[in-house]
C-alpha cells in the first residue's frame, strides 16, 4: 500500500547542502525502482545463501549510491557521511534490513578501507562500488559484542614472517554468506593485549562460513558465523598500524551508529505515514479516527520527535564530514534516539490500525500494511552496532565524566 509522505510537507531541509537535497531525490527514485517492488519479499522470506537480495543490492549500486564514500572518480559528493546516511534513511523507509546491508557495505567497510594500502584499495574498491562483490565487517563474537576490549577477543592472529595466521570465530556477521572479503578485528596474539584489524579473503583455505542465522526480523540482512582455522593473512592486508585495530574498528562503528540512527528515522517515517493515512481514512463512531484528540496529540508529538531524530543524525554526520573526531556523543545520541523512536512509532502505528496492523495478511482480501514486518525489523536497530544502553553510557561519560562513570 502506497501512502503520502508526511515528510514532504512537514520537514524542510533548510540547512542541508544542495547536493544532499538532490541526492535524497535520487536515492528515493532508486529505492522506488529497485527496492520497493521486492521489499515485502525481502522482509518475509527465510534467510539462506540464495535469498540474498542481489538484484536490489546491485540496482542501488548501478545508480551510483555505493560510490559516495570514496569520492572521485566514483562520486562528487562533498559530504560523504551525510550522503550515505541520507541514502540509508531512504532505503530503510522501504526495507530496514536492506538498509542494514547498505550500512555494512557503504559505511562500516569503507571506513576500514581508508586504512588500507593504496594497492588494496585499488584492488577492492571497484568491486565494492559496482556491487559485484559484497563485503563484511566483523567484530562481534559469541562471547563479546558491545564490549570490544582486546583481551576479550577469542579470535587471534599469530604473526609470521610474511603476515599472520588467524584462528577463531566471529558471529552475526552481515553479508558473510555472500561476501568476498571481510574487515575483521582480531587479538594480536593469543594472549595479547592489543588488536589488529585485518582484511581477510573469505575464499582463503581455512575459512568456513556457517549456516545463515534464522532471525525474528531483518531477514534480508543475512548473517552467519565466520570460522577461521589457521587462515593465512598476508602483511599487505593489515588495516592501519599493527596493534591499532581497536581505533580502526571504533572509528568505523561511530560512523555505523549514525547510519543506523538514519535507518531508524526511515523506519519511523514510514510508520508515521501509515498511521496518519489510517487516521485520515478510518471512521469510528461516524468520524475519522484522526478526530480523536488523543491520536492528534500523540502523532504531533511523534512528528516533533522525528524531526529531532533526523536533525541529530544529520548533525553528527556533518561533524564527521568536517573532520571533527569528537562526534562520538552525537553519534550515540543519533543511534539511541532514532532507533527507539522507530520502535515506538511502529508500535503505535499498529495500535492505530488495530487487528489489520497485527496481521501479516488478511486471508479473505489479501490486505496487508506491512507493520508486522516493520515491528519484527525495528527491534534489532536498538541492539546491533552497540546496544542503546551502551550509547547512553557513551553520552553519560562525556556529560558527567569518565572519572565518575568509569
Amino acid at each position: 500500500m502506497t501512502v503520502a509522505r508526511t515528510q514532504d510537507r512537514m520537514s524542510h531541509d533548510v540547512f542541508l547542502p544542495a547536493e544532499i537535497v538532490e541526492l535524497r531525490a535520487r536515492a528515493r527514485a532508486s529505492v522506488a525502482k529497485h527496492v520497493a517492488p521486492v521489499a515485502r519479499e525481502i522482509g518475509s522470506r527465510e534467510e539462506s545463501v540464495d535469498s540474498f537480495p542481489w538484484d536490489a543490492f546491485r540496482g542501488l549500486a548501478s545508480d551510483g549510491l555505493f560510490g559516495i564514500p570514496f569520492g572521485e572518480p566514483y562520486s562528487t559528493i562533498e559530504h560523504p557521511m551525510l550522503g550515505v546516511c541520507t541514502v540509508a534513511e531512504e532505503i530503510a523507509y522501504e526495507s530496514s534490513s536492506l538498509a542494514g546491508v547498505y550500512d555494512g557495505q557503504c559505511i562500516l567497510v569503507p571506513a576500514t578501507l581508508a586504512h588500507a594500502t593504496p594497492a588494496m584499495r585499488e584492488r577492492l574498491v571497484p568491486d565494492l562500488v559496482s556491487g559485484q562483490q559484497a563485503f563484511a565487517f566483523a567484530t562481534t563474537e559469541p562471547e563479546t559484542s558491545s564490549d570490544l576490549t582486546a583481551t576479550r577477543l577469542g579470535t587471534w592472529a599469530e604473526e609470521t614472517v610474511d603476515g599472520w595466521v588467524v584462528n577463531g570465530r566471529k558471529r552475526w556477521i552481515t553479508n558473510s554468506v555472500v561476501a568476498g572479503w571481510v574487515s575483521m578485528l582480531v587479538r594480536a596474539g593469543r594472549d595479547g593485549e592489543r588488536a589488529h584489524m585485518l582484511l581477510i579473503d573469505l575464499s582463503s583455505p581455512g575459512v568456513r562460513i556457517g549456516t545463515p542465522d534464522l532471525k525474528m526480523g531483518h531477514r534480508g540482512q543475512i548473517t552467519a558465523d565466520i570460522v577461521l582455522e589457521d587462515v593465512h593473512v598476508p602483511r599487505e592486508c593489515l588495516l592501519g598500524e599493527p596493534g591499532g585495530g581497536m581505533a580502526v574498528a571504533l572509528g568505523a562503528l561511530v560512523r555505523g551508529r549514525i547510519g543506523i540512527g538514519a535507518a531508524g528515522v526511515g523506519v519511523a517515517q514510514a510508520a508515521l505515514d501509515l498511521a496518519v493515512h489510517r487516521l485520515q481514512t478510518r471512521e469510528v463512531f461516524g468520524r475519522p479516527l484522526g478526530a480523536m484528540q488523543h491520536w492528534q496529540f500523540q502523532m504531533a508529538q511523534r512528528a516533533t520527535e522525528l524531526e529531532c531524530a533526523r536533525s541529530l543524525y544529520q548533525k553528527a554526520a556533518i561533524l564527521l564530514d568536517r573532520g571533527d573526531r569528537t562526534a562520538e556523543p552525537e553519534a550515540a545520541m543519533a543511534k539511541a534516539y532514532g532507533t527507539r523512536l522507530a520502535n515506538d512509532l511502529v508500535r503505535e502505528a499498529i495500535q492505530v490500525h488495530g487487528a489489520v496492523g497485527f496481521a501479516r495478511q488478511v486471508g479473505e482480501t489479501g490486505e496487508s500494511v506491512r507493520l508486522e514486518e516493520m515491528y519484527r525489523d525495528a527491534k534489532i536497530l536498538e541492539i546491533f552496532e552497540g546496544a542503546n544502553e551502551l550509547q547512553q553510557w557513551i553520552v553519560a561519560r562525556r556529560l558527567i565524566g569518565r572519572d565518575i562513570t568509569g
